[in-house]
């Protein structure tokens, strides 16, 4: 099994990490393009031609322990308990879960281990969603498991509040759903227009976060590896931006990256994942560690 940026770090053990990076291989409810099963390989992979270094950032030195893939046959809510459990694990380690999907779905087991911790430490979290799509459907080709249901059983079931970032393809009752839930969104056609406002989240939002970035809501020019690629996404620069502003001033609890589906011969597509996982890590881990605001 490839272990992350091994090439520059040597895997530590977990209780010695600052990252659980946690390879989930799922792919049981992909409705358009597949192969998200490969995406966790895929960017394993590619994680060995990056630097060690990523915009100044070196989270690599304080420890990476990549897990064992999770065993994704049978039911997905078997699935999402093992998703669950190893993100648990991560926690206990006093490390910050890190998974990479595998399709969206994936999130639902870490939220649902970060919730559980939350209620017991009394320390909130919100969700900062970036994606093509709202992925707040009730149900979806018949299961309320699906990819595209993922942030409703967040905000619905979980009762988390959401941000998103990047939607661009959603549906009328998804826009019910973020009005009854109070999801605070900044679509791709709105940020192209007027731009990010200097203060994103909600007065209220919790200042702890869960960062989750679908690979879609790049712009399918530069992310064309992905089961539904949308035109009119974000470029690698405005994510960088985004992500900047998003994690002042607060704490990250965990983070994912989701729904990479490999193109052979496209190894850009690994390559930009594996780029983005670190710069999450690094930004992480940076925000973590500045001195908490009065």
């Amino acid at each position: 099994m490839q272990h992350f940026l091994a090439s520059e770090y040597s895997p530590v053990r977990p209780d010695q990490a600052a990252f659980h990076i946690i390879p989930v291989p799922l792919e049981q409810s992909v409705s358009y393009g597949g192969g998200t099963a490969h995406g966790p390989e895929a960017l394993l992979t590619a994680s060995q031609q990056l630097e060690a270094w990523e915009c100044g950032h070196t989270p690599g030195e304080s420890g990476f322990y990549t897990a064992p893939p999770v065993d994704c046959r049978g039911p997905i809510e078997a699935t999402l308990d093992r998703i669950e459990a190893a993100t648990a694990h991560a926690l206990s380690c006093k490390a910050m879960p890190v998974l990479l999907g595998g399709e969206h779905t994936v999130s639902l087991g870490a939220l649902r281990a970060l919730a559980k911790h939350a209620q017991n430490t009394g320390e909130p979290f919100g969700i900062v969603q970036f994606d093509a799509h709202a992925d707040l459907r009730a149900s979806y080709e018949g299961s309320p498991y699906s990819h595209a249901c993922v942030m409703h059983r967040a905000v619905a079931d979980l009762g988390l509040p959401l941000v998103q970032f990047g939607v661009r393809d959603f549906s009328r009752e998804e826009a019910e759903v973020r009005k009854a839930h109070n999801v605070t969104h900044y679509d791709a056609y709105f940020m192209s227009r007027v731009g990010l406002p200097e203060l994103p989240f909600p007065e209220d939002f919790p200042r702890r976060i869960y960062i989750t970035f679908d690979v879609d809501a790049f712009d399918a020019s530069l992310m064309p590896a992905t089961g539904t690629p949308s035109p009119g996404g974000i470029n690698w620069r405005e994510a960088q931006f985004i992500l900047e502003r998003c994690v002042e001033g607060r704490q990250v609890v965990g983070l994912d990256v989701v729904e990479l589906a490999p193109i052979a011969g496209l190894h850009h597509c690994d390559f930009t994942a594996a780029k983005l996982t670190h710069l999450l890590m690094g930004l992480a881990h940076n925000a973590n560690n500045r001195p908490c605001p009065e």
